[in-house]
């Protein structure tokens, strides 16, 4: 059985912590408030990123040593109490500038570790037969959280102030520490029964997991582009819906899912992740095409779709046939491929777009995205 209330009250703490974390697309906001700059801002929230794809490998092999619940109520912890510290700050940013860039170092940990252990604890849950479907459906969670943290978050910081919005983001991810306390990890074993695993650099530099988190790299260029250079892009056309674009992209990303899981799962995501590597490419290619809501309103659409087909099915096809005591370190690697395409995309597409505008900076990106298309190519068969 995959809906099962183990999968309910994981998914809805996914959610919540994905709230909390989205809340803090907003923290710019705090940055400029305090005397930052554009380039405070980048180094700010781009160590965030940094730090949370460098602690991959050892937070993967905890998730593989003391459990899947054990570590997901640590991250948990972590990311109940580290808004709290941001209400320390007060005064001019370079007063606290060193101490701001350690709680986001922190903080990204504290995202990694969630983030790792509890899509490792929900393959642990999902029947074999139905992985993608389940991995897809899922991933809503997140989709959904992404939405709603900023939704709920915007007004309340408009109306109160910092200090409400750093607690609304603690409970947030307080809400999410209480809902996973239930779910028990049931196969876990003691350390000295568990069988001896290959480390997390050994798994990296097998060809299966080598292309598996090369494509979430790539994958995570796309997601740099759509994240980062969308709503600048919109703005220097003078387009007055940029949220169309996101909201577009939110409702393709979910909608296909429904569809697409169980597709996946009788075809195999082999089948699928060339689909979503082209998809996710077109989308990006359009975009400098774009002079009017409408066509912004599509390819915010196209790339949802590559976007709601590539993240499960990649997941799926890291984690297929791979025993319980290495899918900690399998889902490290995949997250944090995501999480480096991510940071790097953000630097490499910044460069690009400063030197030769946002239409070079798309066809980059698309390009990128596309080449997985020749790396997929080299993939073992395993499926």
């Amino acid at each position: 059985m995959l809906y099962t209330p183990a999968f309910a009250a994981l998914f809805l703490a996914n959610l919540l912590l994905v709230a909390s974390f989205a809340s803090f697309f907003l923290f710019p906001l705090f940055i400029t408030g305090h005397g930052g700059s554009n380039q405070d801002i980048g180094i700010i929230m781009g160590i965030f990123a940094l730090a949370s794809a460098l602690s991959r490998p050892w937070i993967s092999e905890m998730i593989d040593r003391i459990g899947r619940k054990r570590s997901f109520t640590i991250g948990c912890t972590i990311m109940t109490i580290l808004p709290l510290t941001y209400l320390m700050l007060q005064g001019s940013l370079s007063d606290y500038y060193i101490t701001l860039l350690l709680i986001r170092i922190i903080h990204g940990i504290g995202l990694a570790i969630c983030f790792t252990s509890i899509f490792t604890f929900i393959v642990d849950l999902i029947p074999v037969g139905r992985l993608n479907e389940g991995i897809g459906m899922f991933g809503t969670s997140g989709l959904i959280g992404m939405a709603i943290g900023p939704m709920i978050a915007e007004p309340i910081l408009h109306n109160f102030g910092f200090s409400t919005f750093f607690l609304t983001a603690a409970g947030f991810a307080a809400t999410a520490l209480l809902l996973q306390l239930p779910v028990k990890d049931q196969h876990h074993l003691q350390p000295s029964a568990q069988p001896k695993s290959p480390s997390f650099f050994a798994l990296l530099k097998t060809r299966k997991q080598t292309i598996c988190g090369g494509l979430a790299l790539l994958f995570g260029f796309g997601l740099a582009a759509t994240g980062n250079f969308i709503a600048p892009f919109a703005q220097a056309r003078e387009l007055s819906y940029i949220s169309l674009y996101y909201v577009a992209y939110s409702c393709a990303a979910v909608g296909v899912r429904f569809i697409a899981g169980k597709m996946a799962d009788r075809v195999g995501e082999n089948q699928i992740i060339p689909w979503g590597l082209a998809l996710a490419a077109g989308g990006l290619l359009l975009v400098p095409l774009v002079q009017g809501n409408l066509l912004l309103l599509t390819v915010g659409f196209v790339f949802g779709i590559g976007h709601g087909l590539l993240f499960p099915a990649l997941n799926a096809m890291a984690v297929r046939d791979e025993p319980y005591a290495v899918r900690g370190k399998v889902t490290g690697i995949f997250t944090g491929g995501i999480d480096s395409g991510i940071f790097c995309g953000a630097l490499v597409l910044g460069m690009v777009g400063e030197v030769a505008g946002f239409t070079a900076l798309f066809i980059c990106a698309g390009l990128i995205v596309l080449s997985g298309l020749y790396l997929f190519r080299l993939k073992p068969t395993y499926n």
